[in-house]
């Protein structure tokens, strides 16, 4: 079964993240600062209407929506598109959404190849630890994602030429750092309440906390990653180029947890 009604919110959703993309593209070419403020209004805007069409999947299934390959992609990019949005609207940085925003396309681009019927439950994700399991992952993943994007942002800055435009809407090479190690914070966070969440389910669910199924095994490289991250920041004072590229490394796990695991590694989380 599918939804017209949640079709036309996907699709209007995918289209406003495109026409969210397309006007940063131009604030960063044109330099006008009422296209980024458009872009990001309809970021803003798209993120709403990507709500409802969660939410109206959930009602007409009568569960979370996050249980299939479509909607955790669908989730993954709400996620990403919201804490972008926070770093936006916390820190002044509209630059920032020129970068994240091709993220989220190409995140829902990937939830629109995807089967969008709604199938019932296995057995296995018949539980209320599903809602604490999966959202936290979704704000883990879109943490993550946004200090992959500032990551980025900070290995070019460097290679960008110098103009009164960059210089008032990307931070100092400091400050990109510093929100890059915050955003990472969050990340690794909620990425530890997922891998606990998971394991008591898991016990729940199998019978066993562990049992090394590849996106068990995958998301422990994931943290391990980031828990060196940080260990290496706050031990040895690690930050700068290094530190960037390890941030953008770190989120290639993530994708390849997400998507690589489901697609080249089946296990009990290979759920379609």
């Amino acid at each position: 079964m599918t939804l017209p009604l949640e079709n036309i919110l996907f699709y209007g959703v995918l289209g406003l993240y495109f026409g969210a993309m397309i006007l940063y593209f131009l604030f960063v070419a044109i330099k006008k600062e009422a296209l980024g403020k458009g872009a990001t209004a309809v970021q803003v805007l798209g993120l709403l209407v990507h709500t409802a069409a969660i939410v109206l999947r959930g009602l007409a299934a009568g569960r979370l929506p996050l249980t299939n390959q479509y909607e955790f992609a669908s989730a993954f990019a709400w996620g990403l598109c919201l804490v972008s949005l926070v770093f936006i609207f916390r820190f002044k940085f509209t630059l920032l959404g020129a970068f994240a925003a091709p993220v989220t396309f190409i995140i829902i681009g990937y939830a629109a190849l995807q089967s969008k019927e709604i199938r019932s439950l296995m057995p296995a994700l018949q539980s209320n630890w599903l809602g604490f399991h999966v959202s936290t992952a979704i704000i883990a993943y879109g943490a993550f994602g946004v200090s992959c994007v500032l990551g980025i942002i900070f290995l070019l800055r460097d290679r960008m030429k110098e103009s009164g435009f960059l210089d008032q809407h990307i931070p100092s090479r400091e400050k990109l750092d510093m929100l890059s190690y915050r955003s990472v914070a969050l990340g690794l966070l909620f990425l530890t309440f997922t891998i606990i969440t998971g394991a008591i389910w898991a016990e729940r669910a199998w019978g066993s906390y562990w049992s090394w199924d590849p996106k068990e095994t995958w998301s422990l490289v994931t943290w391990l990653v980031y828990a060196t991250y940080l260990h290496l920041r706050i031990r040895r004072g690690w930050q700068g180029k290094s530190a960037a590229i390890f941030a953008v490394a770190g989120f290639v796990c993530v994708i390849f947890t997400y998507i690589g695991v489901n697609t080249l590694l089946p296990g009990v989380h290979s759920y379609k």
